[in-house]
């Protein structure tokens, strides 16, 4: 019989507003120290061990993601500058390759055909080839990628360690012999040049790991003689630079999980000096886009100032903080989302019933009418699905006549449109291919209505085989929650979860509070002193799907991710009867320890979300309560695997190890995997992510009871 590693005990008390924990396992913090790491890799033995009958199943999953995946493959050009640039991907390569063809005229905004195999395009410069770049590295992840407005020069920052560090370096990309020396190490994602290309924007981050400061970094000099541009103090504030659309601002963007601030530049002078929007005001949130109408400069700003739900005023460019014009009120059944501003029309996106919309309104040469309505303006696109995902994506182009969108549901595959704007039409680019038998009619989808505890209904989205599942009959059930940072979670296409469906199982989705699906309040009633919500929400999404004969406690399967791997730990303790299994993913399962200790990274700023137990009584009382690692008792407990990754910089590795620790005390037999070269999102790679989805799916199919062979 295989027995599992054994944790020692070294207790250390952790004493706050006179409580007393004692926390045994603190000590597998250590990251590099060899016991430590002897103790995780005996965990990863075991897992092994434990899951090795599902090694063919594993395989079998593997074979078919990889066998409906269309691995040559070339996404759709997008058109910036003088050239249209696209990614594409080779058979037997790990990841993209980064390429570009020139654009046959100034009014070429045609993307240029593709066939079938996914060849290179006539003409095509290859930028930059992932594969290379990742050569001799377990891990690699591409943080940031620009090239200056003349399309000579890239800049492109890669992480080969999973800590989400870049380090940045240039590339002359113009078919000249110029060689760039600039090395730029230990930045955050994002990098942008200016519009002359004669300057770089980055963000460094400090001891905790925070985006806190903006540089300048002149091109062909030493990043020691880079310039401070802005510094954040404040520690619950995240910094971020880029380049307004129409080129004409450079902006850095300061945002906590509740307050935000943007600084604007006249991009033609990138040495001077940045300009506040709105100062900061706690609780408010605003986003800028810039947009040129009647021949003047404005800003169009969405805000939750006074509007729970958001509203989109215009102000003067030259004037932020003077007159506001309002452009789309408050709704309250409307949560608006952004804005993104061209020169003849701006999209707005916004949530309505629980699913996200996009809009377009067209920008007249002399703005807009002063009697103007949103009906008079606003032109929202329909789609015939009942549920669906849609948004905006792939648009840099001031100028560009259409409006890259892309739509996907459970049953249709990620699907790319350019929308005439002019017209109205709507031009199919691509929709993602799957290979082999699929039938989008043979799958159906549909949403579902549970009540909580309090009465409010929470909406459950579901997606199966009709001619494998007979609805009241109940069927192997996956049911995924996450329910924080007002993240929603909408229907989508993933070639992995047919591995599912056609082995007969249901996947679910729980809408519960703490996300964004239905409106801002939703959010807010899901997080700090309401935090449980998302819980028992959970919990109520689970008893309806029995309750309604979909699934049955021994079929039913629960998974997450990071804060959703919080609503795993908790919804194990307080309800573990409903559930056969628990997938928890990089899980936020020590959270109090983590939110206590402000030197950690993202600490700080996340008392916005769940609270400042630090210093307030109340919150640490009420996280103390619900605390999944905290929480362990003596329970049944079902089958649980928790994975991790080493250099996870969000969540760290010692929270599931301590709470697998901690579960086996009270008799479970939870499995901690461990990745050992990997960040916050896991493996890189497009085979090896498969590998690790195929593991996670084949112990979800053996604990949700769920046939292994498929049809």
């Amino acid at each position: 019989m295989l027995t599992p590693p054994k944790t020692a005990k070294r207790p250390i008390e952790r004493v706050h507003h006179g409580d007393v924990y004692v926390d045994d396992y603190e000590w597998l913090r250590a990251k590099d120290d060899p016991e430590v790491v002897a103790h995780l890799h005996e965990e990863n033995a075991y897992t092994k061990a434990k899951t090795e009958h599902l090694a063919i199943l594993q395989e079998q999953l593997f074979d078919e993601i990889k066998a409906r995946t269309k691995e040559t493959d070339l996404s759709v050009p997008t058109r910036e500058g003088d050239w249209w640039y696209y990614t594409r991907t080779v058979e037997g390569q790990q990841y993209g390759i980064h390429c570009r063809v020139p654009v046959a005229s100034p009014d070429d905004w045609e993307p240029p055909e593709t066939d079938e195999s996914g060849a290179p395009l006539p003409g095509e410069q290859v930028l930059l080839d992932d594969n290379v770049e990742a050569e001799g590295h377990e891990f690699y992840s591409l943080g940031s990628f620009d090239i200056t407005a003349d399309g000579s020069t890239m800049l492109y920052g890669v992480d080969v360690e999973g800590d989400e560090r870049y380090t940045i370096r240039l590339r002359a990309i113009d078919g000249t012999d110029r060689a760039y020396t600039d090395v730029i190490e230990g930045t955050a994602a994002g990098a942008v040049f200016d519009p002359s290309g004669r300057h770089l924007f980055y963000a460094t981050v400090d001891e905790s790991w925070r985006p806190d400061t903006i540089w300048r970094h002149e091109v062909g000099t030493e990043a020691s003689d880079d310039v401070s541009v802005f510094h954040e103090p404040d520690e619950r504030f995240w910094l971020g630079v880029g380049l307004t659309r129409s080129r004409r601002f450079l902006m850095i963007e300061a945002g906590s999980n509740v307050t935000s601030e943007s600084w604007l530049l006249d991009a033609a002078d990138p040495t001077g000096e940045f300009g506040v929007v709105w100062p900061r005001k706690d609780g408010v949130e605003y986003d800028v886009e810039h947009v040129v109408a009647g021949g003047r400069d404005r800003l169009l700003i969405v805000h939750n100032d006074d509007a729970v739900n958001f509203e989109l005023v215009s102000v003067a460019a030259s004037d932020p903080q003077g007159a506001r014009r309002m452009l789309l009120p408050h709704d309250p059944a409307v949560r608006i989302e952004g804005v993104d501003a061209f020169r003849d029309f701006v999209s707005i996106e916004y949530r309505r019933e629980g699913l996200p919309r996009v809009a377009i309104a067209k920008v007249p040469p002399q703005g807009l009418p002063a009697d103007a309505t949103p009906d008079d303006t606003l032109h929202e696109l329909s789609f015939d699905e009942a549920l669906f995902s849609v948004g905006v994506g792939g648009n840099p182009a001031w100028e560009q006549p259409t409006l890259r969108i892309g739509y996907t549901s459970f049953v249709t595959p990620s699907t790319v449109y350019d929308v005439v704007v002019a017209t109205g039409e709507r031009k199919l680019r691509k929709r993602q291919p799957v290979l082999g038998d699929y039938d989008a009619t043979r799958y159906a989808q549909r949403r579902e209505w549970a009540t909580a505890s309090d009465g409010t209904r929470v909406p459950i989205s579901l997606v199966y085989r009709h001619d494998l599942v007979t609805l009241g009959e109940p069927a192997p059930t996956l049911l995924y929650g996450y329910g924080s940072y007002e993240h929603s979670i909408d229907p989508g296409f993933g070639i992995p979860r047919l591995s599912l469906l056609d082995r007969g199982m249901i996947f679910a989705v729980a809408h519960v509070r703490g996300g964004g699906e239905m409106g801002r309040l939703w959010y807010e009633h899901g997080k700090k002193l309401e935090k449980r919500n998302t819980f028992t929400d959970f919990i109520a999404a689970a008893r309806h799907l029995i309750d309604e004969d979909f699934t049955a406690p021994d079929r039913l399967v629960a998974q997450g991710g990071s804060a959703g791997g919080l609503l795993i730990g908790a919804v194990a303790n307080l309800a573990p009867r409903y559930f056969s299994g628990f997938l928890a993913e990089v899980p936020f399962v020590d959270p109090l320890t983590s939110i206590l200790d402000p030197s950690l990274p993202l600490t700080v700023i996340e008392w916005d979300e769940w609270g400042n137990p630090l210093d307030d009584e109340e919150v640490y009382s009420y996280m103390r309560s619900y605390s999944p690692l905290e929480n362990v008792h003596v329970n049944h407990y079902p089958r649980i695997l928790a994975v991790t990754s080493l250099n996870d910089t969000r969540v760290l590795y010692v929270e599931p190890a301590k709470w697998v620790a901690k579960l086996r005390e009270v008799g479970a037999d939870p499995l901690l995997k461990i990745e050992m070269a990997a960040g916050h999102g896991g493996v890189s790679g497009r085979y090896s992510a498969w590998r690790e989805r195929a593991f996670a799916y084949a112990w979800v199919i053996d604990a949700a009871g769920a046939h292994p062979s498929g049809e």
